[in-house]
């Protein structure tokens, strides 16, 4: 077996299927072990069977898995990719609803609502040193992508801990 790729927070089906859809065209990739997990079983179920069916069609050497256990997913990880929202999406909305109720708008230069939800970035950067924290025990030499938002608080976080 090649290397392994643990995607945590797998159940966003754009980007976990965008990120199959990668590994599917890169030679590199070929008989790789990817681990999808997250909390969310449903979700989880649904991106599974999705990304299953599209690297049997694009008749590929990859072996794909799902679990919703974060320890599970990371042993022997090569690369792990952070893409969890610590909150969840519904309240990722709520606080879009505050923010604009007290003046923010989304987009463009003046930041706030749509690029970064800082209303929680606390929770995110309590996951991200979680995920590391147990990368530490289950695969120290994997690397770590952090993709969800807050990544430059975060990544800045981390390194200055622990580095």
């Amino acid at each position: 077996m090649g290397i392994k790729i643990t995607i945590i927070g797998a159940g966003s089906a754009v980007f976990s299927i965008n990120l199959i859809k990668d590994i599917c065209i890169n030679k590199h990739f070929d008989n790789s072990q990817v681990t999808l997990m997250d909390i969310n079983e449903k979700r989880l179920n649904a991106i599974y069977r999705l990304c299953k069916r599209y690297i049997e069609e694009m008749e590929k050497d990859i072996h794909i898995e799902m679990t919703t256990s974060r320890e599970e997913a990371l042993k022997n990880a090569d690369f792990v990719l952070h893409v969890a929202l610590d909150y969840g999406h519904d309240r990722l909305k709520q606080g879009w609803e505050i923010a604009k109720q007290h003046g923010y708008r989304f987009g463009g230069s003046l930041h706030i609502m749509h690029d970064e939800a800082f209303w929680v970035n606390f929770y995110q950067i309590r996951l991200m040193e979680s995920v590391y924290l147990d990368m530490q025990r289950l695969c120290p030499k994997a690397w770590l992508l952090i993709v969800s938002n807050p990544v430059q608080a975060g990544v800045t976080y981390l390194t200055r801990k622990y580095q």
